[in-house]
């Protein structure tokens, strides 16, 4: 099952980083938070990555073009016609696409625009910028048991998010907008989709949490995946620097991997 991991987005509210890079690509233990989104679910065994880029999508490509050099030490002998010498090699068993899908589309725009990408099969999504401990292999399973077109990962956390509304069994039943106090599910990104998405997704300025999302879940064909343990998603950059203190604290609760 593919991988997609939306990567485009312009992360205004993280300014002092997106200003020069892309949002996915904003470092955490000189690591990008996209290369940490990666590691989770290479750790369950999912290493097909269809990335979709957008604002600085340049740099993205640039990084993953160059990614072997960057996990091993190098020589370069200029005295012999400039020749390189690799020691250490490593790669990740990853396969990685890379996919413009507009610098100015909205979230489901830039899902459609990779539809040939993932063929007529479910696929997995999720954003730049959320790390998690979630068991991706029990999330995938909750999907195929489920029978539904869409399973959304939600958490608890206090509201600066739009919250959805879940009944006992997982089934969503709508939405609402950014509620007070604590306690509410919300969309903590982690999904599982069946191919029937696309055809709610109109153009590249559709927004996915929305109208798509909206319809998808008066069909009864939206359930949630409950997961109570660690996720975080980088917005600020004081977001930014929790992640560094738990990631150098050595006990980042993400690092599922050795």
């Amino acid at each position: 099952m593919k991988v997609v991991i939306l990567a485009g987005g312009y992360g205004t509210r993280i300014s002092e980083e997106s200003g020069i890079r892309p949002k996915p690509m904003v470092e955490i233990g000189g690591k990008p938070i996209l290369w940490h989104i990666m590691k989770i679910y290479s750790h369950y065994g999912f290493h097909d990555f269809i990335i979709c880029l957008g604002y600085k999508g340049f740099m993205i490509k640039e990084y993953f073009a160059h990614y072997f050099l960057h996990q091993s030490d190098v020589t370069f002998d200029f005295r012999k016609d400039n020749q390189q010498y690799i020691h250490n090699q490593y790669a990740e068993p990853w396969k990685v696409t890379l996919v413009d899908t507009g610098e100015n589309s909205m979230t489901g725009g830039r899902v459609r625009r990779i539809r040939d990408y993932v063929k007529d099969e479910p696929f997995m999504l999720t954003y730049g910028d959320g790390v998690s401990d979630i068991h991706i292999g029990n999330l995938v399973e909750f999907h195929q048991k489920s029978g539904k077109m869409v399973t959304m990962s939600s958490v608890q956390t206090s509201g600066r998010f739009g919250v959805i509304q879940v009944a006992e069994n997982g089934q969503v039943s709508g939405f609402r907008e950014k509620p007070r106090g604590e306690g509410s599910w919300i969309n903590a990104g982690y999904m599982v989709c069946n191919p029937q998405i696309f055809d709610y997704l109109e153009n590249d300025q559709t927004i996915l949490e929305r109208e798509p999302m909206e319809k998808i879940a008066g069909a009864g064909e939206l359930v949630a995946y409950k997961h109570d343990g660690f996720w975080f998603a980088m917005d600020t950059l004081r977001d930014k620097t929790q992640l560094e203190q738990l990631w150098d604290s050595g006990k980042a609760p993400w690092k599922l991997w050795d």
